[in-house]
């Protein structure tokens, strides 16, 4: 797996050192946006506490900054195993919480045991994570929570229910558990990307096969597009990193950040329809009170 790290082999700190160095905890960073997060986190002198599933990764990933890059070996979707290797980390200051996967399939023919491995993944791995960081975290009044959603946790798109269902779901547990904590020093934020450029749409895609015809003239063109834009997508993983990196700095961080332009014009319009929606059907929301 070394050749994943090509592009940050013997890291050397930033001559644009941040103003206090921190302990990262990143998930699955043995490729994608996770890879460059940690990359981009070491490059500014922090320490980076990475997950990754293979013993190989977790030799390369440590050769990029002996000292300061360690691996540790867990599958977030082993929740008992979760509580040892963050004590590993110490006094985390940053918690990104970016492993998952997107499951692709027709509601109708995806099974149920494909939603529970989404949700696993997606949910339940993120919340064991967060809740073996919290103590921590309380005890020192300070961190901050990133939970690497997507712009699919606001706007949907079809033959994606499973996944844009996980993330609405991470994006209401870190809205809400950011109001359980903002009196303690903690921050949370949902950190949602639009397209960038991994393997996210290509090889680490779980994709549910077709049977049911009636849906091909809305799945398939969109299978067809989603595979031909994998590894063109707009978005630079390195530059999310670096907003990352200016996130975790910033005095009043936000509940929500949006990355790349097409996220934004996507929730853009998906606001714009809400709104329409709402004012249509006004008079109906409002008439369920009881008469005076």
């Amino acid at each position: 797996m070394a050749e994943l790290y090509h592009d940050i082999i013997n890291v050397q700190p930033s001559e644009q050192i941040v103003a206090s160095s921190k302990i990262f905890l990143v998930t699955g960073i043995s490729s994608g946006l996770g890879h460059a997060f940690a990359a981009g986190a070491l490059a500014a002198g922090h320490s980076v506490f990475g997950t990754v599933r293979r013993a190989e990764d977790a030799q390369a990933f440590e050769a990029l900054a002996p000292g300061r890059a360690h691996a540790l070996v867990l599958d977030v979707t082993d929740y008992a195993a979760i509580p040892a290797a963050v004590a590993r980390a110490g006094a985390v200051d940053v918690l990104v919480n970016n492993a998952g996967y997107g499951h692709e399939g027709v509601l109708e023919e995806s099974s149920i045991d494909d939603l529970q491995r989404q949700f696993a993944a997606n949910v339940f791995g993120p919340v064991a994570m967060m809740k073996a960081v919290l103590p921590g975290m309380r005890a020192r009044r300070r961190g901050h929570i990133v939970n690497v959603t997507s712009m699919g946790g606001f706007i949907t798109m079809p033959g994606i229910s499973f996944y844009c269902g996980s993330k609405f779901a991470l994006e209401g547990i870190s809205e809400s558990l950011g109001k359980e904590v903002a009196g303690l020093g903690i921050r949370v934020t949902s950190l949602a990307p639009g397209q960038f450029r991994t393997d996210w749409a290509g090889r680490s895609m779980d994709r549910t096969p077709r049977s049911i015809p009636d849906y091909d003239a809305v799945m398939d063109p969109i299978r067809a597009a989603r595979q031909a834009k994998s590894g063109n997508q707009p978005g630079d993983p390195a530059k999310a990193a670096q907003a990352l990196l200016e996130l975790v700095e910033a005095a009043d961080p936000p509940t929500r950040l949006f990355l790349g332009e097409d996220a934004l014009a996507l929730v853009e319009r998906k606001l714009d329809a809400m709104r329409a929606e709402i004012a249509t059907w006004d008079a109906l929301s409002r008439s369920t009170a009881f008469s005076a």
